[in-house]
């Protein structure tokens, strides 16, 4: 691939996250219930992914589907999740939380910020909730975070690619902005071109079903993705 451009591609299982890396992808964000967007892997998958890929490992830090605003018990549970990952030799971590109203939770996010740190954080997509997307970027960037994953607010990162270019100037170098959301090799050079963006993110759920096993044919996928990145100069 074109080292300008980085490709994440989130799995649920151990088979995926070797179909990513052999397919391509740079990074893998590991989850599980990728249905409902991701939910927190266990220890056990945790270190079999980690056993079995080379490049990157991401866990999600979510601790139930539904919303971002969470209880004191859901977030210890998030901090101790944080202190798994970490044990568990992961690369960075995914996670976000949000006050009612749709705010950021800039104190809260900050303190997991800090409690994974070396580990790099990623804002996952709860950004998309936030009622005013240029006031929570700054907020983001105030807890540390190193990057967003986001769609803009819209349904697919192509919709939105108008204002994820707005997100990645007004972010310049304080964040990354990491498109996400429907990228599919279809479309990936589209976003790329019209962002601005060098990292990207994909489940492939547009075109593979979530539950698929298909292990094959998501590798074929990904490296379908890599091989549009590749062709952009």
């Amino acid at each position: 691939m074109n080292g300008k451009y980085l490709l994440e591609i989130s799995v649920d299982g151990v088979e995926k996250a070797i179909a990513a890396e052999r397919g391509g992808g740079n990074r893998v964000e590991l989850c599980v219930d990728l249905s409902v967007g991701g939910l927190t892997p266990s220890r056990e998958l945790l270190r079999s992914v980690r056993q079995k890929v080379h490049i990157p490992v991401y866990s999600m830090i979510r601790p139930r589907a539904g919303d971002f605003v969470y209880s004191s018990a859901e977030f210890a549970e998030m901090e101790r999740s944080i202190g798994v990952a970490t044990e568990c030799g992961m690369d960075g971590v995914v996670l976000g939380i949000l006050q009612k109203g749709f705010k950021m939770d800039v104190g809260r996010t900050r303190r997991l910020v800090d409690l994974a740190r070396p580990l790099p954080v990623t804002f996952h997509r709860a950004f998309d909730e936030c009622a005013d997307l240029p006031t929570a970027l700054e907020e983001v960037i105030q807890t540390g975070a190193a990057r967003i994953l986001t769609s803009a607010g819209a349904k697919t990162a192509l919709e939105g690619s108008a204002k994820l270019a707005e997100l990645i100037a007004a972010a310049r170098e304080r964040i990354l902005i990491l498109p996400g959301a429907g990228i599919t090799h279809s479309n990936i050079a589209k976003v790329a071109k019209k962002t601005g963006a060098v990292e990207f993110h994909s489940g492939l759920g547009t075109v593979l079903r979530y539950s698929s096993r298909d292990h094959r044919a998501f590798e074929v996928e990904v490296r379908k993705l890599t091989e549009q990145l590749s062709g952009l100069q």
